[in-house]
């Protein structure tokens, strides 16, 4: 295993999450100044993350049961280092679109800090999905 797959090992804290538009470079933050969360690397090869938006509501409702699958994400999987990226294959998530997926992430490490940001994609989380990316920071735990 190479020395900077180990760097990844131990569980990070969720610090931020923003979304990048591509056109227009805006950024903003869907879910909160202080969203929570976690991202998992294994020694043995299996990552897990879970983010969630700040300010969320028991689900006993259709309406709030939606807003909470909105308002989150998560997926686990085996996943492999190339160069400055870690490419999940996603067996468990909570969007059953990405199970079988590979889910690619870029990252950079600095210290304690592990900055990560998606591939550019169209957005879900705005009106017409015009393309953007998640760009997400942790501390180490």
């Amino acid at each position: 295993m190479s020395e900077r797959n180990s760097r990844l090992h131990g569980c990070w804290r969720l610090v931020s999450f923003d979304t990048e538009l591509q056109d227009s470079k805006e950024r903003t933050q869907p879910w909160g100044a202080a969203p929570n969360g976690y991202l998992i690397f294994h020694p043995d090869g299996r990552m897990m993350v879970l983010v969630t938006a700040t300010v969320r509501q028991a689900g006993n409702t259709d309406e709030k049961l939606v807003a909470l699958f909105r308002t989150m994400m998560a997926y686990t999987g085996r996943y492999r280092i190339d160069g400055d990226r870690f490419i999940t294959k996603v067996d468990s998530s909570w969007n059953e679109a990405w199970n079988g997926t590979e889910q690619e992430r870029f990252y950079k490490l600095d210290g304690d800090t592990l900055d990560v940001s998606t591939a550019w994609m169209p957005n879900p989380l705005v009106a017409g999905n015009p393309i953007g990316r998640g760009i997400l920071r942790f501390r180490r735990e």
